[in-house]
């Protein structure tokens, strides 16, 4: 027995959960993702990666501004759904389209809730230095992501991940655990339980200004801002060049065992090490000047004014 599903996401982690609940049998009977929205030099229009994959498998795919139009939930509930899935759709639902499904919906969600409930779970676990994190399958209802846990996996957050390495991992154990779920929804052999009433965090959107490293604070947080903003949106700082300052970003960071006492924010080494808050340093591994290609430090110096005593600003 399969199930009837809508499949609801874009980013490039849910890919990884859509191709393994088609590879499992059940029927997808629509994928919903956001619209194509304009990238790259050419601001051509760029489906999202759920919607390139499904169309790639055949599958009819719907890409609503919103779903809170009337018509828009007539369509939904004309699917005749035994359940919804979403991954990291990015629209909120409303009540009717909650309610439509014979099962309702589930969402997966890439933390330990109720800790990081909200849009940028990932991103926030590793900017926050957390050492633990994992995916759930929720029931979902009207709250932000306060419904209560179906199956849930533990993952680890190495020191050196990034937001790019941990998603993919986690990627790969949501999307088992998805099927998983599936399986035992299909069966009826699942028991929701509610979330903790404390513990509570919220992982907001990371606006551009906040991703702006200060280097008056310590080492080990600036670490874990670099990493847990690479690849995007990037944590970026200033580099004065004889034409002006330009926007860099710092996407590969590591600690180091060195201390100074140098002004926060000055290059203390030949290759980005970089002087913190604390008197501790951070060395930076990878960077991206604004409008070039991401590089190692060692290129990035070779053609740049970053010599020991710039401030990075």
């Amino acid at each position: 027995m399969s199930l009837r599903l809508a499949f609801m996401g874009s980013p490039a982690l849910a890919v990884a959960v859509l191709s393994e609940v088609i590879a499992a049998g059940h029927t997808v009977a629509c994928v919903y993702s956001q619209p194509p929205k304009p990238a790259g030099r050419g601001q051509e229009l760029r489906a999202t990666p759920v919607q390139a994959f499904a169309e790639t498998m055949g599958l009819p795919v719907r890409t609503p501004r919103s779903l809170k139009s009337a018509e828009e939930q007539a369509a939904f509930a004309a699917l005749d759904l035994d359940l919804a899935v979403v991954v990291a759709y990015g629209l909120i639902l409303p009540q009717p389209v909650l309610d439509a499904p014979r099962l309702g919906c589930v969402n997966l969600h890439a933390s330990l809730l109720p800790r990081w409930r909200g849009a940028a779970p990932i991103h926030r676990a590793i900017m926050a230095g957390d050492t633990l994190t994992g995916v759930q399958v929720m029931e979902m209802e009207a709250g932000l992501d306060t419904g209560p846990v179906l199956m849930s996996e533990q993952a680890a957050i190495l020191r050196t991940d990034t937001t790019g390495d941990l998603t993919e991992r986690l990627a790969r154990l949501g999307a088992d655990l998805m099927v998983r779920a599936l399986g035992g929804l299909e069966r009826g052999g699942l028991t929701p339980h509610p979330q903790a009433a404390e513990g509570v965090t919220y992982a907001h959107k990371i606006t551009a200004e906040e991703a702006r490293i200060d280097w008056t604070r310590p080492a080990a947080s600036i670490d874990t801002h670099v990493r847990g903003l690479s690849p995007a949106p990037g944590a970026w700082f200033h580099l004065d060049t004889p034409k002006g300052p330009v926007r860099v970003k710092a996407l590969m960071s590591r600690l180091t065992d060195a201390a100074t006492d140098a002004t926060p924010g000055t290059l203390v080494g030949p290759e980005l090490q970089v002087a913190c808050g604390d008197g501790g340093v951070v060395q930076l591994l990878a960077v991206q000047r604004e409008g070039k290609a991401q590089q190692p430090a060692a290129a990035f110096v070779a053609g740049n004014p970053a010599s020991p005593g710039t401030v990075l600003r």
